[in-house]
């Protein structure tokens, strides 16, 4: 290869990752410029909205404030209680996302386990019957559901939020199981013979070894419950019982056009699970990569 061939060979490497690197920073743009818009409008007066047309993009100091974010946890507050909606939906929220992360990952677990290295009568069909209902939009068996649910009294209250989601999902079950049939047969026979059982097995084995796959499920899983509408407009009425989602749609709902109020309540909504991301980054990437390279 003469110099000028190598020479031209660098510059397309350079090209190439020049315009790699384009097409990441926009796209990166594309999902960071909405975020920019929702922090900026929340440290906005109300006028300053309605006078500045189009957009600014960089205001000046003086033209931001806090009063939104004061305005979104003083003003508004439930009937029932008194204390502010938003408060009360962060709360409500985490009752019911956080045992249904834990309870659902301990159940889609102990069915992966079941589905990856026990053996039992059935065990293909069944299989194939649970990956079959992921094919089953959510959407279908809403108003089946919702019949079941107010002929026993149960809405209005957080069971329909809480219990199905406390049996797993199909998703994680398979996710996991690909996970744990990757784990050697030989490591859990060794583990019968010191005469462990099938709970210890799955208690001192394969959770431990399973423990980024399951963060980057319960990641998964936490974000669809915190961030789920449908359900809870379904089946709460009480404001008291409001989750985060529904109570945030009441500050842009009716007479209450106070944008910068709606999205400081969108910044306080991001937050957390911005912050779960940030510290649980390197076992959700893990997680996501082991589990698809096992099975």
């Amino acid at each position: 290869m003469t110099d000028r061939q190598k020479v031209l060979r660098k510059g397309k490497k350079i090209v190439a990752k020049a315009v790699a690197y384009l097409i990441l920073i926009f796209a990166a743009l594309v999902i960071l410029i909405p975020f920019y818009v929702i922090l900026i409008t929340s440290l906005k007066e109300s006028h300053a909205l309605a006078t500045h047309i189009p957009f600014i993009w960089f205001p000046k100091f003086s033209e931001l404030s806090f009063r939104a974010y004061g305005n979104l946890f003083t003003s508004y507050p439930v009937i029932e209680t008194g204390k502010s909606m938003v408060l009360t939906g962060i709360q409500n929220t985490f009752i019911i996302v956080i045992p249904n992360t834990i309870v659902g990952m301990i159940s889609s677990s102990v069915s992966a386990y079941a589905f990856a290295k026990l053996r039992f009568r059935w065990k293909g069909p069944m299989f194939a019957a649970l990956l079959f209902t992921m094919m089953i939009p959510g959407i279908v068996m809403l108003i089946p559901s919702y019949i079941i649910y107010d002929y026993f009294y149960l809405t209005d209250t957080y069971f329909p939020l809480m219990v199905p989601a406390m049996f797993g999902s199909a998703a994680c079950v398979f996710f996991l199981r690909q996970f744990f049939a990757g784990v050697p047969d030989e490591i859990l026979d060794a583990a019968k013979l010191d005469g462990v059982g099938y709970v210890g097995i799955y208690w001192r084995i394969m959770l431990p070894l399973s423990v980024p796959a399951l963060l980057a499920q319960a990641i998964l899983g936490f974000v669809a419950g915190y961030n789920d509408y449908l359900a809870p407009l379904i089946y709460i009425v009480t404001e008291r019982k409001y989750t985060l989602q529904i109570a945030l749609q009441f500050f842009s709902g009716g007479n209450l056009k106070d944008l910068p109020t709606v999205m400081a309540g969108a910044v306080v909504a991001i937050i957390p699970t911005v912050l779960i991301y940030v510290f649980a980054q390197k076992y959700f990437v893990e997680g996501i990569a082991v589990t698809g390279l096992k099975g």
